[in-house]
């Protein structure tokens, strides 16, 4: 398997995981919860991952730390963008389109849990 497809076979598992981490907790509380939560989950289903990767951004051949961070990454192929909001709005994407480009991680999942029902919430996001 190669690392797209692997990627792509991770991002239905992380999709699995989010939404029984939804179901049992319901739609309302604060991203961190939810983060806390689906890393619990993806521990529990053995899924490598590490939890808010500090980005630097770089600039003119230099590497800079701004202080971002990705939520999650799993297996160094994902990235998870978490939010609990009213709607997603396009800084959202382009946010997490930005991370993409900068950690030359291609596919990104961002999850919005503040939704009925988490299959709304959820967008695939790919770095053309």
């Amino acid at each position: 398997m190669n690392t797209k497809e692997k990627a792509n076979a991770l991002s239905y598992e992380i999709i699995g995981s989010a939404i029984e981490v939804h179901r049992i907790l319901g739609p309302g509380l604060l991203e961190s919860a939810y983060e806390e939560c689906l890393c619990k989950e993806l521990k529990l289903r053995s899924i490598p991952f590490e939890r808010q990767v500090e980005l630097p951004i770089e600039y003119k051949g230099m590497k800079l730390s701004a202080g971002y961070r990705i939520n999650i990454v799993v297996d160094g192929l994902l990235i998870l963008e978490l939010k609990s909001v009213e709607k997603l709005i396009p800084i959202h994407e382009a946010q997490m389109l930005t991370y993409s480009r900068l950690s030359k991680i291609w596919l990104g999942l961002l999850i919005n849990f503040y939704v009925p029902i988490l299959k709304q919430g959820i967008k695939r996001l790919v770095q053309g």
